[in-house]
């Protein structure tokens, strides 16, 4: 595939720049339509819902279009683009609860495909060598720190209401990306080390799985009450996006130093630091939030809990889920874990905020943390 690195790369930019305008911002949008905190974490937890079940069905569908036309993942990614952009353009005509939920449900579903498609690929393109995925990925990395820091200043002397504008443009712009997205040769799924049923009755696999499904829900509260929360103790929305925009400094070096990394430590042992780091990082948020030298701190571990953590997990899937099960083997970690994880994680973290506050919520993370790091130490060998 013809300089295949630098087109994934050009698609991870452009994603991850929509994300870092729609993950910490998106909430501030909602906030200013008077939804309630509850109503909030609800429509923010209809993409984790849809990855329930749906990258499991575009996983499917790509392995098998897949094994008689070589375009079939570019084309569900392309579809996947065109999707996000429709849904968010026809949010400006919709300005009831019920409305804004029912799109972002129906929008995540027909876009649940892309993301584990576009790893699968890039480990395909790239022989399924993990220490070379962290160069690639880490463009996704500043994608996103250019949008958190301009948008995070724009909305310092702009309404809210101008997030909706931002994601369109940057949904846009993931749309042109994804026509350059490389094909993948239908060759590579030829052979297949074990049937679907046979790999996921592993003990090893369950309990991946389940520590996976486990980081998810610890980081619900951040990712839907993060900015919200510093907002409401005085941080500007510049120190906030510049909170975000520090963690993913710290998962940029961290994608640099990946090839060094993975010959000194096992895939095991970075998924147990990014558990613990999960854990402590989430501590110091919940009880820490008057110290902006901690939230920095924090934000620093998010090397381990993001960067370390989702690169060991994808490496570890493509090892797990060989020849023709690539597809479905990213597509469930997306489904178990950003879906179903991210989902629990999303509504727990409402309840818990509206019940208790915010410092508890973010010790339910630590704790969720903590259990996912147990799962990796007591059954997974990788």
């Amino acid at each position: 595939m013809r300089h295949a690195p630098a087109r994934l790369a050009a698609y991870f930019f452009a994603y991850f720049a929509y994300a870092g305008a729609l993950v910490p911002y998106f909430a501030l949008w909602l906030a200013a339509q008077e939804f309630a905190p509850a109503q909030i974490a609800l429509v923010l937890a209809m993409p984790q819902l849809a990855r329930i079940f749906a990258p499991a069905f575009w996983g499917w569908l790509a392995d098998e279009w897949g094994s008689s036309y070589a375009g079939a993942r570019r084309a569900i990614v392309v579809f996947s683009a065109f999707a996000v952009l429709a849904g968010f353009v026809s949010l400006y005509g919709i300005g009831s609860f019920a409305g804004v939920a029912a799109v972002m449900l129906a929008m995540s579903v027909l876009s649940a495909g892309a993301l584990p498609l576009v790893e699968a690929i890039t480990l395909s393109a790239l022989g399924g060598a993990a220490g070379r995925y962290g160069p690639v990925r880490l463009w996704g990395s500043i994608g996103f720190i250019l949008a958190v820091l301009g948008v995070g200043a724009w909305l310092d002397t702009h309404s809210p209401h101008t997030v909706l504008d931002i994601v369109v443009v940057l949904a846009a712009l993931t749309v042109v990306v994804s026509l350059a997205v490389p094909r993948a040769g239908s060759a590579q799924r030829a052979h297949a080390s074990a049937p679907l049923a046979a790999v996921l009755c592993r003990a090893d696999v369950r309990a991946f799985f389940g520590a996976c499904f486990c980081m998810a829900v610890a980081h619900g509260a951040m990712y839907v009450f993060y900015s919200i929360y510093l907002e409401a103790e005085g941080y500007s929305k510049t120190t906030i996006g510049a909170l975000w925009t520090l963690g993913v400094l710290a998962e940029v070096v961290l994608f640099l130093r990946l090839p060094q990394l993975l010959r000194r430590f096992s895939l095991r042992a970075l998924l147990i630091a990014s558990f613990a780091c999960a854990a402590l990082r989430f501590l110091a948020i919940g009880w820490g939030v008057g110290s902006l030298a901690v939230l920095a701190a924090a934000q620093l571990l998010h090397a381990a809990t993001f960067g370390a953590y989702h690169a060991a997990s994808v490496a570890a899937v493509h090892r797990m889920f060989a020849g023709a099960l690539e597809a479905r083997g990213q597509a469930l970690y997306s489904s178990l874990s950003y879906g179903l994880g991210g989902a629990v994680g999303t509504l727990l973290a409402g309840w818990t905020w509206e019940a208790f506050g915010a410092a508890p919520s973010f010790a339910v993370s630590a704790l969720f943390g903590a259990l996912g790091g147990a799962l990796v130490v007591w059954k997974v060998k990788i």
